[in-house]
């Protein structure tokens, strides 16, 4: 089976990296999602959105001269346009969403005054 660019496929996940998800196609090759073509929205963790084995729907987006191919799971969906919806659940969402960014920010900002804390000194710093 020729693999050609804008080919939908079903694939399945054969391995995860921090930068994405290798996925066995039909013939035997095998291509790569990118972690920002698995979801429409921002993936931080691709884990939360795959795991090794899932069967997937595809894209194929690019096939470069050494064989590399690269593939989408966002684009593959059939109905990309997303809905209008009304202002209740548009401001529901919005507040879901600024919720989740406010305990993000904080948890990073935690996250950084530990890091500096610890490292206090730096290079030039005596040791007792």
């Amino acid at each position: 089976m020729s693999i050609e660019v804008g080919s939908k496929l079903q694939g399945k996940v054969t391995g995860i990296t921090n930068f994405g998800a290798f996925v066995a196609l039909p013939g035997g090759s095998t291509g790569l999602v990118h972690i920002s073509e698995v979801a429409d929205n921002y993936v931080k963790d691709i884990n939360e959105h795959l795991s090794v084995g899932d069967e997937v729907k595809v894209k194929v987006i690019n096939v470069e001269k050494d064989g590399k191919i690269g593939l989408s799971i966002k684009k593959a969906k059939d109905n990309p346009v997303r809905r209008k919806s009304n202002n209740r659940d548009r401001s529901e969402n919005f507040e879901a969403k600024m919720n989740r960014f406010l305990k993000d920010s904080e948890d990073r900002l935690a996250s950084l005054k530990k890091n500096t804390e610890s490292k206090r000194g730096g290079r030039g710093a005596k040791k007792g």
